[in-house]
């Protein structure tokens, strides 16, 4: 538990000030940083034998997110041009077709899950009450996290979908939603004044599922793949990849939920 709190004090310390004092160039810079130990600790994972498919992935991927951050309106392309180089290197780097289509179809899949869906978390910091927003991402989906926590161990005892992830409950559900939803309301009387009520509520309740989702997601990688964790980086938490696999589901839904409904 210690070393828990410890991670989490030390990746708190380095992202806040970044957030608060660097506007949307801080976040795109941490996210960057992310970004790069993400996409290896997923190709470790997806292809642990192949040197080769490491470094091309970890350079397509960073070009990818670069494109989805600055250049959006080329985002097509560049993840067009990204395709064609993982599938010539699932080509020309294995022995059978077999192989081939295992490698390209992880690395092609790796492309979408990693880099475009954490390229929207600046995105939202570019709102015009950027911060607000990321903080409602950050505290909902943390609250979330921890309400699931603590409800699911006192009240959990039907399993929300154990071929994945055996320690998740349904009352853990609830629990998160509830604090989720909490976690929303006290953001919005704090730093988001003007969202209105109604919303508050629902960006608590599909920031929270979403962050579920993911995890869940990222729970069914580790698994085809045999892991506990996604790498050994936090000492207590895993790897980067086990951190941010919420938030890279909660920064598209709570994207998507803002700009559709006119928040912004």
């Amino acid at each position: 538990m210690f070393s828990r709190v410890a991670a989490a004090v030390v990746g708190l310390s380095i992202v806040l000030p970044c957030l608060v004092y660097f506007d949307q160039m801080g976040l795109e810079l941490v996210c960057g940083i992310v970004l790069l130990i993400a996409a290896d600790e997923y190709v470790l994972m997806a292809v642990p034998n192949d040197r080769r498919a490491r470094g091309v992935f970890v350079l397509v991927a960073a070009g990818v997110f670069a494109v989805a951050v600055w250049l959006p309106h080329l985002l097509v392309a560049m993840l067009s041009v990204a395709a064609l180089v993982v599938l010539l290197t699932a080509l020309f780097g294995t022995h059978s077709p077999d192989e081939a289509v295992v490698l390209g179809s992880r690395l092609l899949t790796g492309l979408i899950y990693i880099p475009v869906l954490l390229s929207f978390l600046p995105a939202v910091r570019g709102f015009p009450d950027g911060l607000g927003w990321i903080l409602l991402i950050l505290v909902v989906t943390w609250a979330g996290d921890t309400g699931a926590y603590f409800s699911g161990r006192a009240f959990g005892k039907r399993k929300l979908m154990e071929r994945i992830s055996p320690k998740k409950t349904w009352a853990g559900v609830v629990g998160g939603v509830l604090a989720g939803v909490a976690a929303a309301c006290v953001i919005k009387m704090t730093m988001l004044t003007d969202l209105p009520w109604i919303h508050a509520v629902g960006l608590g309740v599909l920031i929270d599922v979403a962050g579920v989702l993911g995890d869940l997601v990222e729970s069914m990688f580790k698994r085809a793949h045999g892991v506990k964790d996604s790498g050994w980086i936090m000492p207590g938490h895993g790897g980067i990849l086990d951190r941010i696999d919420s938030l890279l589901f909660s920064a598209p839904v709570a994207w998507i939920y803002a700009t559709t409904c006119g928040l912004v």
